[in-house]
């Protein structure tokens, strides 16, 4: 060291410990990243779909797997992988000796969970209906697979056990007047994939008997998948799986028993733990081992719509699995969808209906006022929204039972108007319509809930109102003053009950939040029909036969139904005769002269003007296509209806998927495709 040197720097003991420690971790860290950036040997190439909402994007991507993760990154696990500078998650779909891409695969970036959730023909069926409904599979695989709950992940699914085996004369006395039931399920449990049409007689129990269905396709070694509207429903129907079964044999899955049930229950499933899955339009794509059967009950249900992209129907997506799966099907209820029909119409079901005797002894229906004698003891029948022959039905039945009240509204006086002219009563600050919620109560807005306790007519200047439309407790409050003593319970809105004991009361209830009475309802009652006929809608008619057929079929054996409508009317005269099937054939050949669903196909888009105009444009429809509209929906929203022949069905399909990947390519402003929207 020469004199401009300087001295050499004495590290302290204790400070070299901890750079000579640092520099011993960062060795390990690059030992354990080049470890982790090795490439194993066996199938080296993941193929993976990646959770991205662009439909340009909607394709597989291959990323290389590295030796630490080879043993977890199995097809159907979640990963998280790079892509566009972002970490995505993603499903490996397979994996590959090699890839088709030439250049340098990037490597996973990390196994999210070693269990495999996505089975192959889960995968299959989201392409496949991706491609039905013009949509992404990402956004199909976020309906059919829940999210992750890591510590159910960590539990063992239970076993439940064998099942109960059927009983073939306990099945065979259950579905007894239904033809030809018995030869349906007889090729069931031989291992067949019989497809049928089933149309319930009234006071059927629909869930005990879907259950002995599920029972025999056990029986055969297969597993089933069954949907229906609602949790009372699928409440209903558990119980009665429980019954035949025992307990434990199935899983329900619904979006109201929470993310941690919902994940526990989709583990079962997957695991193979139970081979039936139950519940709501989710439960579609249940990952069921060896499936046997799909079926829905009730299929005209809004509620087995999906309202999220890209909207498919929960019927569909069970028709699709049975057919690429070759399992059975049963499309069940007590009305029949057009769309049902069309299903025996082609040929691909055949059909199981009660016998006119069965139909018959169930339940009696009548419309108030319909005969001359009706009329001659009260000539207001007609006019009267209660008429005296309903007073009378409700009061012979009392004795020997609750008695149902179905009304289209809830609330109290759903609408007012002047007594004088009739106008519409409108709120002075925002236009909305008044309604009263209470006996003692002003009228209120219904929209911004200002009272107008000093209301008069812009018309007329009365200040007397009256109400065209009562709610469910307008006329829960009547009846209770018709039947002074007489329990009378409502069902409607946020408080829906979901059954009622036996004996004598009057439950007045919403179309779809009927209770089921224990032994069944002394009579059924149904009031202003015209109000679910007014609905400017194209399943008016077929829809409010459902809503009806659904609250009489609550009726018990030998009960009676009240209808108070239009005798002459087609819908009100196929509910006299139970004759749900036949409205629907007449019902599918009118849509046929008019080129409506289901003999053709409709899809709607929406958007702005200028993102409609361009959507359009870009469209490459088929040369049959027909472009209805654009029409205001709503606040600078328009929307067109593009309508081809049933046989172009799939070419438009691809038409309208290929417009979306153009629109997303090109970064054009969004539209909203949506293939057989339920309504319009």
């Amino acid at each position: 060291m020469t004199a401009d040197e300087p001295p050499a720097l004495e590290l302290p003991g204790l400070v070299r410990d901890k750079v000579a420690e640092g520099r011993a971790k960062a060795r390990a860290t690059r030992a354990r990243k080049q470890a982790e950036a090795e490439i194993t040997d066996h199938l080296p190439v993941a193929r993976v779909l990646l959770d991205l909402q662009p439909a340009h994007l909607d394709r597989d991507f291959d990323y290389a797997v590295p030796a630490s993760m080879a043993g977890d990154a199995t097809p159907g696990t979640r990963v998280k992988v790079r892509f566009a500078g972002q970490d995505v998650d993603g499903f490996v779909l397979a994996r590959l000796e090699a890839s088709d891409h030439e250049g340098r695969l990037s490597p996973l970036k990390r196994v999210v969970s070693p269990e495999p959730v996505l089975v192959p023909t889960v995968a299959g069926l989201a392409a496949a209906l991706a491609e039905r409904y013009a949509g992404t599979r990402s956004d199909v695989l976020r309906l059919a697979v829940p999210p992750r709950h890591a510590a159910v992940e960590k539990e063992a699914s239970a076993d439940p056990g064998q099942p109960v085996a059927p009983d073939p004369v306990t099945v065979a006395g259950a579905w007894a007047g239904h033809e030809p039931a018995e030869a349906f399920l007889r090729h069931l449990g031989s291992g067949g994939s019989p497809r049928a049409v089933w149309h319930a007689a009234a006071g059927t129990d629909w869930a005990l008997l879907l259950a002995h269905v599920v029972a025999t396709t056990l029986a055969s070694g297969r597993g089933a998948v069954v949907c229906v509207p609602d949790g009372k429903d699928v409440a209903r129907l558990s119980a009665a799986l429980d019954a035949v079964l025992g307990a434990g044999q199935h899983a329900t899955l619904t979006a109201d028993s929470g993310p941690a049930a919902r994940y526990r229950s989709f583990l079962a499933i997957s695991r193979g733990a139970v081979r039936v899955a139950i519940g709501t339009r989710a439960a579609a794509f249940a990952p069921v081992r060896d499936l046997g059967l799909v079926a829905i009950w009730d299929d005209g249900d809004d509620m087995l719509a999906e309202p999220r992209a890209p909207y498919p129907h929960a019927r569909e997506t069970l028709l699709l699995r049975a057919e690429r799966e070759g399992a059975a099907a049963l499309v069940g209820g007590f009305a029949r969808t057009v769309e049902a029909d069309q299903l025996l119409r082609s040929g691909w079901a055949q059909e199981i209906a009660p016998t006119r005797a069965l139909a018959r002894q169930r339940v009696q229906v009548n419309i108030a006022g319909s005969s001359d004698i009706d009329l001659d003891r009260d000539p207001l029948t007609r006019a009267s929204r209660v008429p005296r022959e309903v007073h009378a039905a409700i009061r012979a039945a009392l004795p020997d039972g609750p008695v149902l009240v179905q009304t289209p509204r809830r609330g109290y006086a759903a609408a007012l108007a002047c007594e004088r002219c009739r106008t519409p009563a409108r709120c002075a600050v925002c236009t909305g319509p008044l309604r009263l919620t209470g006996q003692t109560t002003p009228p209120a807005c219904g929209w911004c809930g200002t009272e107008a306790a000093q209301w008069a007519c812009p018309v007329c200047a009365h200040r007397g109102l009256r109400a065209p439309v009562l709610g469910d407790a307008r006329t829960a409050e009547e009846l209770g003053r018709t039947f002074p003593g007489v329990r009378v319970l409502t069902s409607s809105g946020e408080r829906v009950l979901s059954t009622v004991p036996a004996g004598p009361a009057i439950v007045v209830a919403t179309p779809g939040a009927e209770p089921v009475a224990a032994e069944g309802y002394a009579a059924v009652v149904l009031l202003d029909t015209w109000l679910l006929l007014g609905r400017p809608d194209l399943r008016t008619e077929e829809e409010a036969l459902r809503r009806w057929s659904d609250a009489i079929a609550l009726a018990g054996p030998g009960g009676r139904a009240v209808v108070v409508g239009d005798p002459a009317h087609p819908a009100l005269q196929a509910l006299v005769r139970w004759d749900q099937p036949g409205f629907a054939r007449r019902e599918s050949a009118q849509r046929a002269e008019a080129h409506l669903p289901p003999a053709s196909r409709l899809a709607t888009i929406s958007g702005d003007p200028g993102a409609l105009d361009d959507a359009l444009t870009l469209l490459a429809a088929p040369a049959s296509a027909e472009v209805l509209g654009p029409v205001p929906v709503g606040e600078d929203q328009w929307r067109a209806v593009v309508r081809v022949p049933r046989p172009e069905g799939p070419a438009l399909s691809r038409a309208l998927l290929e417009l979306q990947r153009l629109r997303s390519a090109r970064k054009l402003d969004p539209v909203r495709v949506e293939v057989d929207p339920p309504t319009l």
